[in-house]
């Protein structure tokens, strides 16, 4: 049997986006068809105004960033281009957006949150370890091959890693136009300003020559 195809499952990922009620969405309802974001507005209120009906055309509609592979080379063997309100003005106040996601063979996300949207992680090809953990400290996780979702409810601490032996490839789903993401590592060690050592050597019960080195990696 033939494995499906990424945009077969791209396909199916945007269904799944569509097909639960405007009020499980993490953002407000829209009150109109389309608000086509106008992000050269100067006044920002809880998202962007919208770009007047006489100047949206066809184009405000289509976003094609997802559809090459991204590039790897860093210390993640990480790729993650987004489909979000900010590169994809046509998401705004609809509450939904995208990402696509490359590793590298041993690439991973890191551990990080998403404070403002529960995700969806569609796998399209490789072999990954998908892991979140709960507020009470409960790890769960599952390896995933092309074709398995895996749910991210909103806020909780999750990574992907990619255990296979060849490249991978995900597609990742928001119920949110701007899920933002608090990314552990950076959001510890590659501050600006420096989380002072006194805080993290006691947080960590590591010593200063520990904690500078890691902050060393993340240019802090």
């Amino acid at each position: 049997m033939m494995n499906p195809s990424p945009l077969y499952l791209l396909s199916c990922l945007v269904v799944l986006l569509l097909l639960p009620l405007p009020s499980l969405f993490a953002d407000p309802d829209p009150l109109q068809d389309f608000c086509i974001a106008d992000l050269n507005a100067s006044t920002l209120v809880n998202g962007f105004p919208c770009k007047p009906a006489s100047k949206v055309t066809s184009d405000d509609f289509v976003f094609d960033g997802l559809s090459k592979e991204g590039n790897t080379s860093n210390i993640f063997g990480l790729s993650i281009i987004g489909a979000n309100v900010l590169s994809f003005p046509g998401l705004n106040t609809l509450g939904v957006s995208l990402v696509r996601i490359d590793l590298a063979i041993g690439g991973i996300v890191p551990p990080h949150s998403h404070p403002r949207a529960t995700e969806a992680v569609l796998i399209a090809s490789g072999h990954i370890l998908v892991g979140l953990v709960t507020t009470g400290n409960v790890y769960y996780s599952k390896v995933l091959t092309a074709g398995q979702l895996f749910i991210i409810p909103r806020g909780l601490v999750h990574f992907q890693l990619n255990v296979g032996p060849g490249k991978a490839l995900l597609f990742n789903s928001f119920n949110s136009q701007s899920p933002g993401v608090a990314l552990i590592p950076l959001n510890i060690f590659g501050t600006t300003p420096t989380i002072p050592n006194d805080v993290l050597t006691k947080s960590f019960q590591v010593g200063d020559d520990v904690i500078n080195s890691i902050k060393s990696k993340f240019g802090s």
